[in-house]
């Protein structure tokens, strides 16, 4: 059983069919969304949902917690929340709980959240564990690593830009992989190395924008609840200074915003998934997710799924 914490959609599209994934999710568009695609869902507060019922069962535990404290645009509070978070982290490692009393001392309220999958490792023991947040957190997933390290787990950490395997956006993220049962190691670089196939364009994926690299991060949009620019204002300036260039795919429109459909696309996600909600939520959605051809990778990574020929051989 793969049980799916702060689930998105990401990571389960990524799962191959009959993976026995049950993912915990609390907002409403993004469980109606996970409904409708066929993912298993219980729409709850993760933090607060009790772990004992997934007890005395082999689970695998993937997460990835809110991370907007710790990006680079906005006030990056969830920075100066990092001694907390570690001192959370190592808490609930020894069995206690003292979740509360530090997220009440934290400058952002979510920052906290990041802890919360030690909570989960430690009440489960999990065969294998995959995670990934922006690079800032880093330091944490190393963290996690040295005690999963120290409770007999094999681990990885790390920080992959999923454009180095062939996804048509730059999108560097901090990633772990763990097994108590294999050797693991991070995903191999595919594209862009020597004696490898280039990096994908922007161009290449939706038609417009850079000819000769991948598209920027896709965002969720410039506020809490999703935007209009999935692109934040730096990258719409740098963007705005080579259109007229061979760098440029041009389009008849007067603004460099992507459309839903592009920015899922740009995440890796098939044409046909619908996302629910209003257009500041769908933004959301795809934003917040982890691109699906790379939650591919850092399942197989982790030992969360087998590779494609390894399944067609059973």
């Amino acid at each position: 059983m793969i049980v799916h914490g702060f689930a998105g959609i990401g990571w389960s599209e990524a799962l191959p069919p009959g993976s026995n994934e049950i993912g915990l999710e609390l907002n409403t568009d993004a469980c109606r969304t996970r409904a409708n695609a066929g993912h298993t869902t219980i729409q709850c507060d993760v933090t607060q949902y009790p772990t004992w019922v997934f007890k005395g069962r082999r689970v695998k535990k993937v997460d990835s917690p809110p991370c907007p404290g710790f990006g680079r645009s906005g006030k990056q509070l969830g920075l100066r929340d990092l001694p907390r978070v570690h001192q959370a982290i190592e808490d609930l490692s020894r069995g206690m709980d003292t979740r509360a009393a530090i997220g009440a001392a934290c400058l952002d309220w979510r920052s906290i959240l990041t802890a919360e999958p030690m909570r989960w490792h430690y009440d489960l023991q999990p065969e294998a564990i995959a995670m990934e947040q922006v690079p800032s957190v880093l330091p944490v997933w190393e963290q996690y690593a040295e005690i999963l390290t120290r409770w007999g787990y094999s681990t990885a950490t790390g920080v992959l830009d999923p454009a180095d395997r062939g996804l048509g956006q730059h999108r560097p993220r901090a990633v772990l992989v763990a097994s108590r049962t294999q050797e693991v190691a991070l995903p191999p670089r595919t594209h862009g190395g020597l004696g490898q196939p280039p990096l994908v364009s922007m161009a290449d994926v939706i038609g417009w924008g850079y000819t000769g690299r991948p598209a920027p991060t896709v965002t969720g949009g410039g506020t809490a609840t999703g935007g209009a620019e999935p692109f934040g204002n730096g990258t719409r300036q740098a963007m705005k200074k080579r259109i007229g260039t061979p760098e440029w795919s041009d389009r008849d429109l007067p603004h460099l915003r992507p459309t839903i459909a592009e920015c899922a696309a740009l995440q890796g996600f098939r044409p046909d998934l619908k996302f629910h909600g209003r257009a500041g939520s769908q933004h959301l959605q795809v934003g917040n997710a982890v691109p699906v051809p790379f939650a591919a990778d850092l399942l197989q990574a982790a030992g969360i799924t087998q590779p494609a020929h390894q399944l067609a051989a059973a």
